[in-house]
């Protein structure tokens, strides 16, 4: 078909045609796999591909997110930032770089590479395994040590772009408060979630925490838990052991995975491709169409010509600035922004007063380590949630406009705002505070400071009737005087680092309140710009398939008699080969289309694939 979009002058199309036939070829279904530090997750994902894909010891931890995908023969890379990307996510580069696989574990761990000192994006493992030969590619995300860190921000963020997530938490203890509410997060934004259970073969209590566990997803909402033991499936594989593969719990896992990731992404993969061949073929039909009654029925053709300019007018207000759905996207942005601003400063006020209240219940300065903890796990939560909520609303605006512009039968665009680079990087860390610790030197100087005056005021008093300047009653006073004065010095002191700690939270929410906005902002402006291209593209496809359908009009009520016969079989070959094509494109599944219909759709390219009899 795109030889034939070629040849009838419609180069937009075919590249139309061409780009579909890459999401074809090269589906990429992301399945990110979640979770805490130490839980399995990179075993997990080298016991489901059979193989060391991602590096595993007990001093190992990922500090890079890792893809596992497909390719004849095995190699990694890494990608790191461009030296000309600044921190705009609307103007970054990004650079591929191929690095020995004996040596991933230098880049992608926190002992090669602790907090990612090495600025390294993301890398890549590609193996030749059945399993991800039809486009899934599993991503091992850094632990997020709490899954209320700033690393959590960056977790989120990648499900924007994610197929599918799998949760993954070990057997050693039901799930913690943050645990559901990363799950809870997860939900509204990633279409497809699950919880694996993990490391079953080292704690026999392991399916009383199954049901504890399976109680509290109930509340979150329906999610499927999956027991499994990765050494399990690992030794199942290396001794050929069905037995021992069915104990691991895995093949319930690569059942889900099959069905209800990869075939809910082939079902919508497959509706992307039938809707642009469908629009391709009536484009070119129109043209052609049009051309064919106009040679047939001359007489027609004033009728036929003053149809095609006013929806050629119409076409024309369709794609101008002032064409509703660009109306809409450019006000639901611009509320969006200034939402999300409110949000995010609603937020972290409430925490900014919190932390405010538990500072003037007593001395910040001992604590302070614990109050940072605390102030940064309640900055993080308030943010995840300013962000989960803004994903929220900008696929909710992404559908509106959608629908307005063809009332349904468009496809969403893909939107990637998955980097989260900055975020709260460029906020420095909170201050430090002066504990209020004395020293006994400190504790005594202060005491002698302030008796010295009592001991003086007193002395000169009761040399006037004949005592010396030191004497029990001088003394004494000194005594009561040095007590006082210790006192006040200490409230002082307690009310100089209760003021400091209020300032030092306050530029805290201050730069994190700055930085948040920005970056979203941002993020909100690619969502535009993003949606703006895609749809204004189609506008612009339309408008000429109409410029050419009115021209051709045109020139048939001037074509000379002696060759309109051969113009007019032409046509007809044309047309009856496209009408061919679109008699052989599959109708989708109504069941099914209505099914995916009402899922979250991912941001990100859309595909389909199985998994080999081995993997299963």
């Amino acid at each position: 078909m795109g030889s034939l979009a070629a040849s009838a002058g419609r180069a937009d199309l075919a590249e139309r045609l061409e780009q579909t036939r890459d999401r074809l070829l090269d589906p990429g279904i992301r399945v990110i796999v979640v979770g805490e530090f130490k839980q399995g997750k990179s075993k997990l994902i080298n016991a489901l591909v059979n193989a060391p894909a991602c590096p595993v010891d007990d001093d190992v931890a990922t500090s890079v997110a890792t893809v596992v995908g497909y390719a004849p023969e095995p190699s990694a890379w890494i990608i790191e930032r461009g030296k000309n990307s600044g921190r705009d996510p609307l103007h970054q580069n990004f650079e591929r770089r191929e690095i020995p696989l004996a040596e991933l574990a230098d880049y992608v761990s926190e002992r090669g590479n602790p907090g990612n000192e090495r600025g390294i994006v993301s890398a890549e493992v590609l193996l030749p395994r059945e399993i991800l030969k039809g486009g899934l590619q599993l991503i091992d995300s850094p632990g997020v040590g709490g899954l209320e860190s700033t690393n959590a921000l960056t977790t989120l963020a990648a499900l924007s772009s994610a197929h599918a997530v799998l949760m993954v938490s070990d057997a050693s203890q039901e799930y913690t408060e943050p645990e559901v509410q990363f799950l809870r997060h997860a939900m509204r934004i990633s279409p497809n979630v699950a919880a694996v259970l993990a490391k079953t073969d080292l704690y026999p209590e392991w399916r009383e925490v199954e049901q504890i566990d399976r109680r509290h997803l109930m509340d979150a909402g329906d999610v499927p838990i999956f027991a499994v033991s990765s050494d399990l499936r690992l030794l199942a594989a290396e001794m050929q052991d069905r037995s021992l593969n069915d104990d691991s719990g895995f093949p319930a896992l690569v059942a889900h995975l099959r069905r209800e990731v990869l075939g809910r992404a082939e079902v919508i993969h497959e509706r992307g491709a039938v809707h642009d061949l469908l629009s391709v073929i009536d484009q070119l039909t129109l043209s052609m169409r049009t051309e064919l009654n106009a040679l047939q029925n001359p007489e027609d053709t004033p009728r036929m010509i003053a149809e095609l300019e006013a929806a050629k007018a119409s076409a024309d207000e369709f794609r101008g600035r002032s064409a509703r759905w660009q109306v809409t996207l450019t006000d639901g942005i611009a509320d969006l922004v200034a939402d999300m601003e409110h949000d995010v400063r609603d937020r972290l006020r409430r925490v900014m007063r919190e932390a405010e209240k538990s500072i003037d219940e007593g001395d910040p300065g001992p604590i302070w380590d614990q109050i940072t903890e605390w102030l940064d796990q309640r900055v993080a939560a308030a943010v995840a949630e300013t962000f989960v909520w803004t994903d929220e609303r900008s696929r909710w605006l992404s559908e509106e406009v959608a629908d307005l512009f063809s009332r349904g039968e468009t496809a969403l665009p893909a939107i990637d705002v998955r980097d989260t680079g900055g975020v709260l990087d460029p906020v420095e860390d909170i201050a430090g505070l002066d504990p209020g610790q004395l020293s006994a030197g400190e504790k005594i100087y202060i005491g002698v400071r302030g008796s010295y005056g009592g001991v003086l005021m007193v002395g000169l008093v009761t040399g006037l009737i004949g005592m010396t300047l030191i004497n029990p009653l001088s003394l004494l006073a000194g005594v009561l005087v040095g007590r006082r004065a210790y006192r006040e010095d200490m409230h002082a002191r307690l009310a100089r680092r209760q003021q400091e700690a209020k300032l030092i939270v306050r530029r805290h929410i201050d730069e994190v309140t700055f930085q948040v906005g920005k970056q979203l902002k941002d993020r909100l402006r690619l969502v535009q710009r993003t949606a703006r291209d895609h749809f204004g593209s189609m506008a612009e496809e339309l408008h000429r398939s109409l410029s050419e359908a009115l021209t051709t009009a045109k020139q048939a009520a001037t074509t000379f008699t002696s060759k309109r016969d051969a113009r007019v079989n032409t046509l007809r070959a044309r047309i009856s080969q496209l009408d061919e094509l679109r008699s052989r494109i599959p109708a989708l599944d109504p069941a099914a289309a209505q099914a995916i219909e009402h899922t979250p759709r991912p941001v990100g390219a859309l595909g389909a694939g199985g998994f080999g009899r081995a993997d299963s």
